[in-house]
């Protein structure tokens, strides 16, 4: 039987094919940079998912970060709305990098044994962009700093972050604009501390949740923010279900306790009076 050629789908006439002197899709992602950053060193079929999770995940960070940042500086200014996009586009994507880890369990211990002594000292512990993220939401260790000594510019990048405000602190300045009273050594501190429970700020909290029609986006800030903590502590959990299920109690190979760090990681609160609070209402 003769193929009739007319019932095959026609190509669009405007559809664009002669790219000399025009930008393509390719290009405009750096496409070539991208797809050619996955090389592997044991020559394992499956150290190719390790590093497209890793590196993937990495990607996400950077848009956090960037509207994390955005978000606080928002706040700063007393402009509460713009942040909440934001802060919900944070969570979202807070949901990939939870998602990522059901991809990398698929990797079982014995495939990874194949290739875990390639990747030398390097760990996800020194991740900075992670720790970034950490010092944001408020989570201060000056002595992490150490690690990335070797590389003066990151390290500059990481002590702004360390003495700069949190997102957490932010938010509880804007309650102090708003005539909410919150003791000084809150507003005024060591930023490069790790933040501690403060009494004023609960008892700020509950007058924000208490009256939530007068309060509203005091309110709303609060809620995007524990969307936030609830989903990096998710975040957190997978991790550590996932290390433990590929290599089980061994060190990290970058030299951390492994799950037991992990364990220890999820304990951290990053704003602890938000969570207080749902006991006192």
């Amino acid at each position: 039987m003769t193929e009739n050629k007319s019932s095959q789908p026609e190509t669009k006439e405007g559809i664009h094919k002669d790219f000399t002197n025009d930008m393509t899709y390719g290009d405009y992602l750096q496409l070539d940079k991208i797809l050619s950053s996955q090389q592997g060193l044991s020559g394992h079929h499956d150290e190719m998912l390790f590093i497209i999770i890793h590196q993937a995940s990495e990607l996400w960070m950077k848009l956090i970060l960037h509207e994390m940042n955005a978000a606080k500086e928002s706040i700063l200014r007393n402009e509460l709305e713009p942040a909440f996009k934001m802060l919900s586009r944070v969570s979202r994507i807070q949901q990939q990098l939870i998602q990522s880890w059901d991809v990398l369990s698929t990797l079982t211990p014995a495939e990874y044994m194949e290739f875990r002594e390639k990747l030398g000292r390097s760990s996800g512990f020194q991740s900075f962009q992670n720790r970034l993220i950490e010092f944001t939401l408020g989570h201060k260790k000056e002595g992490v700093l150490s690690v990335y000594k070797h590389q003066p510019e990151l390290y500059e990048i990481l002590q702004s972050a360390l003495e700069d405000k949190s997102i957490y602190d932010a938010a509880i300045l804007a309650m102090s604009k708003r005539g909410l009273g919150i003791d000084a050594e809150c507003l005024d501190r060591d930023w490069t501390e790790d933040y501690t429970v403060n009494t004023s700020v609960e008892e700020a909290w509950l007058t924000v949740y208490r009256d939530v029609n007068k309060y509203w986006d005091l309110y709303e800030l609060a809620e995007k923010l524990v969307d936030i903590e609830n989903k990096q502590q998710l975040w957190r959990y997978n991790h550590m279900i996932t290390v433990e299920r590929i290599i089980g109690h061994k060190p990290g190979t970058g030299g951390s306790a492994g799950v037991s760090y992990l364990k220890q990681v999820i304990e951290h609160r990053f704003f602890p009076e938000l969570w207080s609070i749902r006991t006192k209402l």
